[in-house]
């Protein structure tokens, strides 16, 4: 990359500075549209197996960008941070750092993929009883636990949608954590604005 500087006894250049803030403000704007807005929007308006279409589609692209510009951030902020120099604020920086590449690695890589495969296997067998059409996820509740009762194979995926997705989301609310305080940290390191 031209213009990094690799020397540490001196402050990162602009370029390094302004592509630090890129991949956090970039992971940091998805996280919050995906998590707190698109999701709902869509609840509210799409049926049931529009809205899985779009998520499988998305996600993953969501999934490894966000892996991607957190790895980034880690490399960025290491190379102007040698270990026999860190400060104790520093050292905490790169462990929440290193903490959101890792959460960040394992969503994209399994527990995101396997959310998208399993609700793909559950709409195939829902499309096949004539549900997936209803708007919302919360409607229609009876339908589908009348055929978790009678579908074992729709019961057992239904049991692994939602492991899968609730560890899913606890790596997205990790990353969010981490993001937010490394915003913190930026924050609190300022100048001036």
């Amino acid at each position: 990359m031209v213009g990094l500087n690799m020397s540490t006894d001196r402050e990162p250049c602009v370029t390094a500075k302004l592509l630090h803030l890129i991949f956090l403000s970039t992971f940091w704007g998805m996280q919050i549209w995906v998590t707190f807005i698109s999701g709902f929007v869509m609840d509210n308006h799409l049926n049931r197996h529009t809205y899985g279409f779009i998520q499988s589609r998305l996600f993953p692209f969501y999934l490894h960008i966000g892996s991607a510009c957190a790895f980034f951030n880690l490399t960025i902020f290491a190379m102007y941070h040698p270990s026999d120099l860190l400060s104790d604020k520093e050292a905490f920086q790169i462990f929440i750092f290193f903490v959101c590449v890792t959460v960040a690695a394992v969503n994209a890589q399994w527990f995101g993929q396997l959310t998208s495969e399993i609700m793909g296997d559950m709409h195939m067998i829902e499309q096949a009883c004539g549900l997936g059409q209803d708007i919302g996820l919360s409607s229609n509740r009876e339908a589908y636990s009348k055929l978790c009762d009678t579908d074992p194979k729709y019961k057992r995926l239904s049991k692994r949608l939602w492991l899968y997705h609730m560890l899913s989301s606890l790596c997205n609310l990790c990353c969010i954590v981490c993001n937010g305080y490394s915003l913190y940290y930026l924050a609190e390191n300022l100048t001036t604005l």
